[in-house]
């Protein structure tokens, strides 16, 4: 998939393209339904299934009393969407001035001058430029004007007549419910870091764990310990993940990932790992003492073992 940072970056020769527009924060189940549709129906129009979207929320920028945490970093979302099959993404910077652009510069901009759209799809509730003033009708009749078609996207539902959507995802991974969550991305929730030094604590109670760096990429789930997988140069390990402020000791920064991997001793410090979480064993809690801990490790190993079918 190609990665365009800016229109101007787009070679005079693209397209013809059919495009699609859009957040696309995680890369959902949701989205991937859209991203194959467009996939498929670009390939038979010859036609190049082009994405844009935008370097972050635009809320951060127009609202930012309410942007909330991305499921996952812009990297991230670029290797998802080039999972599904795309061709081409733009990444839109969306800043002060791009906010301020008429519907119609975006469009002539964008969609016509540097993509050469000939089709263009977008939901019911698709708004655009200025104040948001821009609407599938305006849309409609901008396409009549340069000469593309712009085709209905109809929401993903999933059970109980439910939208899937990006902030219900991210309700779930507050909750813990990873397991719900990876339904309805279409793959586990993970999270993607180096690997730093920590108080060692774990090393100490016969339990070593990998560190992530605080400035990971991706959503970190509520507090708890988890069953799932730690990543390291394409090869899966399992591990026991605890999420949280580790609440037996004093003086532990909040947010802390630690996965400890099964069976095995690994030197990880200084690597880029990805933290896969795949179901969520227990809350945090604090412990009278260390023996009671070391037991609960313990056990948090076995279930983890059991949960990820390891012999």
């Amino acid at each position: 998939m190609k990665v365009y940072r800016s229109e101007a970056d787009i070679e005079p020769g693209f397209g013809p393209s059919a495009v699609t527009i859009g957040k696309f924060d995680g890369v959902h189940s949701g989205h991937r339904a859209v991203l194959g549709r467009l996939v498929a129906e670009a390939r038979a129009a010859e036609l190049v299934p082009t994405v844009v979207t935008f370097d972050r929320n635009p809320l951060a920028v127009i609202a930012p009393s309410r942007f909330p945490e991305p499921l996952v970093s812009l990297e991230q979302k670029l290797e998802l969407l080039a999972e599904t099959g795309v061709d081409a993404t733009l990444v839109v910077r969306f800043d002060e001035g791009f906010a301020a652009q008429t519907a119609e510069r975006f469009v002539s901009s964008y969609l016509v001058d540097a993509l050469h759209a000939a089709r263009v799809y977008v939901g019911s509730d698709f708004h655009f430029g200025v104040g948001n003033t821009g609407d599938v009708a305006l849309l409609e009749g901008l396409g009549r004007q340069h000469g593309f078609e712009v085709a209905s996207i109809d929401d993903v539902v999933g059970d109980a007549g439910r939208r899937v959507s990006s902030t219900r995802i991210r309700g779930l991974l507050a909750e813990g419910d990873v397991a719900e969550a990876a339904r309805l991305l279409g793959r586990c929730p993970a999270i993607r870091g180096t690997v730093v030094h920590g108080a060692k604590r774990g090393r100490e109670l016969g339990f070593p764990t990998a560190n992530l760096s605080p400035r990971s990429e991706g959503l970190i789930p509520a507090d708890g310990i988890y069953a799932g997988w730690l990543v390291d140069g394409g090869v899966r390990h399992p591990a026991a993940i605890s999420v949280g402020n580790n609440p037996t000791f004093e003086g532990v920064p909040q947010k802390q990932v630690e996965a400890h991997v099964i069976d095995e001793t690994l030197d990880l410090y200084g690597h880029e790992i990805e933290v896969v979480f795949v179901e969520r064993i227990r809350g945090m809690v604090a412990f009278q003492g260390i023996p009671a801990l070391i037991d609960q490790i313990a056990d948090d190993v076995r279930v983890a073992r059991t949960l990820l079918g390891v012999a």
